[in-house]
């Protein structure tokens, strides 16, 4: 089965004979579990890759040479499939092995079934730290506290267990209990802490009312991530704070890598009454576009903050505003991804990420490698979680001069 992040049409493939050895014969007869996953890999990426010279490569030539390798252990066969790739020269197409590609549709899903923490692993001596628990998640019911060491998972040392593997552990099905050995920062005796797993949904936004120089009313909005949950918790986020007085908004991109194309699209929408959002261009240059069309959700005074994080769907969004005049971006030169991928499952439970397209801005701006450049400019500082959006965030500061000035309360038509 195939979930792309952008829907494509899939053309049939006719495959003739495989050459081995020296011998033609009838792939779908010869080939071993191995080699058939490695002539899966070829098959979508020969269908849908976005540049038809395989960047100046024979691909049935590439083919022939991977099935060649030898195949001892699915590890081998996945850096056969690795070696195969990287002749493209595109880092964004790439295999995905079953527990990352597992970890990217939860992330993008929006919502996971367990215990609701989000973790990180110490170098050393490699405990699991908790980040934050997720609100409303049994983790945070249970009092489970940012900082807070995860010592085991179900009599299982953390220290043995990569990060996945931890996260793994603790998820499953509704219901069902995980128990937990913690330690809070200040204190030398650890606890048990029993956790029944319940569906978490993840939010990508943080919201919170602001106040100008000149003392107005703004939405502050971070998106963090454009998952399944993107639009429908920004829409409410946005409606939230017009309910608290809301005067204009602030839409913070940085360090957003992207996500779903739709749910960037949908956003879009939510700021554009009408206008292109973004053009894509196939791999026979076939020209297309996302329109906006209807009502939106708000036309207040808009300014979006971006850096060198700002990537892919964010890029299509903050792009969408700028080039639409719908809003002004501050900060630094954004990533410069302008190249959309699909994913694609493969038999063995891993996943096979493609680049399938490349965009363009509606003012027709190629940003693969470039970026976008902000309105104004305003350099990076390093901040960490309690820094973000205060006064020692200076890209912060400046859109918020920015959105108390009067040619940007005039909002766009």
């Amino acid at each position: 089965m195939i979930r792309p992040l952008l829907r494509l049409s899939i053309l049939c493939l006719c495959l003739i004979g495989l050459v081995v050895g020296g011998v033609s014969v009838d792939p779908a007869l010869a080939l071993t579990e191995e080699q058939n996953l490695i002539a899966e890999v070829w098959r979508i990426v020969n269908r849908a890759y976005v540049d038809e010279s395989f960047n100046h490569q024979n691909w049935w030539f590439t083919r022939q040479r991977a099935l060649e390798q030898p195949l001892a252990s699915r590890d081998d066969t996945y850096k056969t499939i690795q070696a195969m790739l990287a002749g493209l020269d595109d880092p964004y197409t790439r295999l995905l092995p079953p527990s990352q590609y597992r970890s990217l549709q939860t992330s993008t899903a929006g919502e996971l079934t367990g215990v609701g923490l989000q973790i990180s692993k110490d170098e050393q001596p490699g405990w699991l730290r908790v980040i934050a628990p997720i609100e409303g998640s049994p983790a945070e019911a249970a009092g489970i506290q940012a900082q807070d060491v995860v010592l085991e998972i179900d009599g299982v040392a953390t220290t043995d267990l990569t990060l996945d593997e931890a996260a793994t552990r603790m998820r499953g099905r509704q219901g069902t209990a995980v128990t937990l050995q913690l330690r809070h920062a200040d204190e030398a005796t650890p606890r048990q802490v029993s956790l029944t797993r319940d569906v978490i949904t993840l939010n990508p936004v943080v919201a919170a009312l602001k106040t100008t120089p000149t003392g107005q009313q703004v939405g502050y909005l971070r998106l963090s991530q454009f998952n399944g949950n993107a639009a429908e918790k920004l829409a409410g986020a946005i409606q939230t704070l017009a309910d608290q007085g809301a005067e204009g908004y602030l839409l913070d991109l940085r360090n957003n890598p992207g996500g779903l194309l739709q749910a960037g699209i949908e956003i879009a929408r939510m700021w554009l009454p009408q206008g292109t959002i973004v053009y894509t261009v196939n791999r026979q240059g076939i020209l297309d576009s996302f329109e906006s069309f209807g009502q939106a959700i708000t036309d207040a005074p808009l300014v979006v903050l971006v850096n060198e994080g700002t990537a892919s769907a964010s890029e299509i969004l903050a792009g969408a505003l700028q080039d639409n005049g719908r809003a002004a971006l501050v900060g630094s030169t954004t990533f410069g991804k302008g190249l959309i991928q699909s994913l694609f499952d493969l038999s063995d439970g891993a996943g096979l990420a493609v680049t399938v397209a490349k965009y363009e801005t509606p003012a027709h701006h190629d940003i693969n490698k470039l970026g976008i450049t902000p309105d104004r400019i305003v350099a990076s500082v390093p901040l960490n979680r309690d820094t973000v959006a205060t006064e020692a965030d200076p890209q912060y500061q400046a859109a918020l001069e920015m959105l108390s000035q009067a040619p940007v309360l005039a909002s766009a038509s």
